[in-house]
């Protein structure tokens, strides 16, 4: 009955809002019909109207749908709307006094029904992106009855992205529909292949009941798909990989620096991205408090900057203060960088207590987009891109400016660039300020993507140190290739052996590794690499 009601009604969209059924005698019929207390009438109702051609029916059964509709005792409708007044359905006139009203219920065959009137009648809407949508969900709840509607829909439809799209939903409604032809059913089974994706292999392997030659092009299809969801399992292994690359290149360049010029084990480098983590908070908050609403997506950018003047200021008061006492003593170094670690960690949690602080994602970083199979979410591809400037940014400095030329001569040779007037000191301070300004810069991007809280930089401070390790002490192309190499492994593991397991595995390769290559991928020259 259902099924024979909706072929009915969609069919009567081949007539269009201008034939018999936009009359006012055909609405007046549907209007009552939905008035009653009985699911089969209101059903009936619901089909009348989604074909009548008024223009007041997409209202109508949106407002039947959110619950929104109310009958009054002669048959009259009305839509409450969110302040709490009364249109009538049928004109849109204010209803100043409607009197005694009723909710007019449904059920699951109403529910049905309002879905492929709803579904029908946005196939022919004004925008294209509704159309889509329409035939989106077409497509996932597949109705035979829906196919007359297609057909019109994809013979006027000028947008060729929405076309096909309503031809994926036909050819799912075709599948379902008992008495279409085999040739139908293969043409069916070949534009779901193409189509892709999980919906659609699960469209095809959950036909039964079909021809043997439709039987068998959908087997060799779901086997393709399966092939094809695989390949794209890997390029989103791949992504997440390069995505933890990029975050693990934010977190080690500073180390890189630091350890490659200074020979500085320092343990404390994962606060100071932590400290640039809160300043991101910081910024946050000052943003909500004194600038206008509509420049709030300006608060990551500003952040930045701060992060690194706030974590390079800290690098070189640690310099001054502590580390240019300790050269020469790796272990003093480790011990007291490590202990002053703990205590940056608890001089923010008296500051901003133990709990995580929420660091807002501005609306032109969230979303994503999709790719095939490949899902690519806007905050991981901005870190990506980040990361990339930072390290072009950075090689500038060291190739092109005053203080790059001075780290370049202290890491090749300290007593020679000494001798030559380079006030090392100074350059083993600006340096660490450097790294760890850079640190500050990785604890932005870590804030879009992971919880700010005064542990923040301990999970990343291992892995930096096995990036910098494997890559080379000191040289930058060979942190970048380390930590892009040790991300896309750490995903590829994980899937198979788990997160931990995964990390236990990529430390006894590279342990492995560095026993025939102890200076990493890319060994620099000097001081650095003989120490």
């Amino acid at each position: 009955m259902r099924a024979l009601l909706l072929v009915v009604a969609l069919l009567g969209l081949l007539v269009g809002p201008h034939g018999p059924a936009s009359a006012e005698g055909g609405v007046a019929p549907a209007l009552a019909a939905l008035s009653s207390r009985h699911y089969d009438d209101i059903a009936n109702g619901v089909a009348a109207l989604a074909v009548s051609g008024d223009p007041r029916a997409a209202a109508i059964l949106g407002a039947l749908q959110g619950g929104r509709l109310y009958a009054r005792a002669d048959h009259a409708l009305f839509i409450r709307g969110p302040d709490g007044t009364y249109v009538d359905a049928a004109t849109g006139a204010p209803a100043a006094d409607p009197g005694t009203l009723r909710e007019v219920r449904v059920n699951n065959a109403v529910r049905r029904a309002l879905d492929a009137g709803l579904g029908a009648l946005r196939l022919f809407a004004p925008d294209a992106a509704v159309r889509a949508t329409a035939a989106d969900t077409l497509f996932a709840q597949p109705d035979p009855a829906a196919i007359p509607a297609l057909d019109r829909a994809i013979a006027s439809e000028p947008d060729a992205g929405v076309k096909t799209r309503m031809e994926q939903a036909r050819a799912a409604a075709i599948l379902q529909k008992p008495d279409a032809s085999e040739a139908d059913r293969l043409a069916a089974v070949a534009t779901l292949r193409a189509r892709g994706g999980l919906e659609a292999r699960g469209l095809l392997e959950g036909l039964s009941g079909q021809p043997p030659a439709v039987a068998h092009a959908a087997a060799a299809a779901v086997s393709a798909l399966d092939f094809d969801l695989r390949l794209w399992n890997y390029a989103q292994s791949a992504w997440y990989g390069l995505s933890l690359g990029s975050v693990l290149l934010l977190a080690a360049t500073g180390l890189a620096i630091t350890f490659g010029v200074m020979g500085v084990i320092n343990m404390a480098h994962g606060e100071m991205v932590m400290l640039g983590a809160y300043a991101t908070y910081v910024v946050q908050v000052l943003f909500r408090a004194y600038v206008p609403p509509g420049l709030y997506g300006l608060s990551i950018p500003v952040a930045i900057p701060v992060a690194f003047v706030v974590a390079g200021i800290v690098g070189i008061a640690i310099e001054r203060l502590m580390i240019r006492f300790l050269y020469g003593r790796p272990l003093e170094t480790l011990l007291a960088t490590f202990g002053l670690s703990l205590i940056l960690q608890q001089a923010v949690r008296t500051i901003f207590g133990p709990t995580n602080r929420d660091v807002d994602t501005p609306a032109w970083m969230s979303g994503a987009t999709q790719i095939g199979g490949l899902q690519i979410t806007f905050n991981r591809l901005y870190i990506i891109l980040f990361a990339v400037g930072v390290l072009f940014a950075l090689m500038a400095v060291l190739r092109r400016t005053p203080l790059g030329l001075q780290m370049r001569a202290v890491t090749q040779n300290r007593r020679m660039a000494a001798a030559m007037g380079i006030r090392t000191p100074w350059v083993d301070a600006l340096t660490f300020g450097l790294g760890s300004g850079v640190a500050g810069m990785a604890g932005v991007a870590l804030s879009q993507i992971d919880n700010v809280s005064p542990n923040l930089g301990q999970g990343y401070i291992i892995d930096s140190f096995m990036v910098v390790v494997f890559g080379g002490v000191g040289n930058l192309w060979g942190t970048a290739v380390g930590a892009v190499v040790l991300g896309v492994i750490n995903k590829f593991l994980e899937p198979v052996a788990g997160a931990v397991l995964g990390k236990i595995v990529v430390l006894v390769l590279l342990i492995l590794f560095i026993q025939r290559r102890p200076r990493g991928m890319f060994p620099l020259k000097g001081r650095a690499a003989e120490a």
